[in-house]
């Protein structure tokens, strides 16, 4: 069992969003375990929580009400291997969300992401800060990154 595990609140969409969220990452993903409110309470038979895998680490969905929603100060990063994998999960998450700006998203449940090619950290830890101002500044004009333009900025 992971020591830390993140927990995202949702109104009432945990379930939803897990069973989105392990389609669209595939691979080492899936649902690992599901609560339900208990007789007595106001949701009573509807999911509590739901812990899921997503690439190899877990999360727990909340089902808590409207009270708290998602905001940027926290978001995932997902590290991607090549462009395609950057399209691939740019176009599922933005899905019915909405795009931001530096590689930045909104999913349908309101959650942010950082969609990251691999290259980016690369290219701005490389020996070179000069090539490193030119691909903030390139990263800086782009909503999803383009491997090729910051390769050649």
């Amino acid at each position: 069992m992971q020591k830390i595990k993140p927990c995202l609140w949702f109104d009432n969409q945990a379930q939803e969003a897990a069973e989105f969220y392990v389609s669209v990452f595939g691979g080492d993903s899936r649902i690992l375990n599901t609560t339900y409110w208990t007789e007595g309470s106001p949701n009573a038979g509807s999911v509590l929580t739901v812990d899921f895998r997503l690439a190899g680490q877990e999360y727990m969905g909340l089902n808590g009400g409207p009270e708290f929603t998602f905001s940027e100060a926290v978001s995932l990063s997902v590290d991607c291997a090549s462009q395609d994998e950057v399209d691939r999960l740019w176009d599922a998450l933005t899905e019915g969300g909405e795009e931001s700006m530096c590689g930045w998203l909104k999913d349908r449940y309101g959650m942010s992401w950082q969609i990251v090619p691999r290259a980016l950290p690369e290219l701005l830890a490389g020996p070179d800060p000069a090539r490193a101002d030119r691909v903030m500044k390139a990263m800086m004009g782009m909503r999803k990154l383009d491997v090729k333009a910051l390769q050649d900025a």
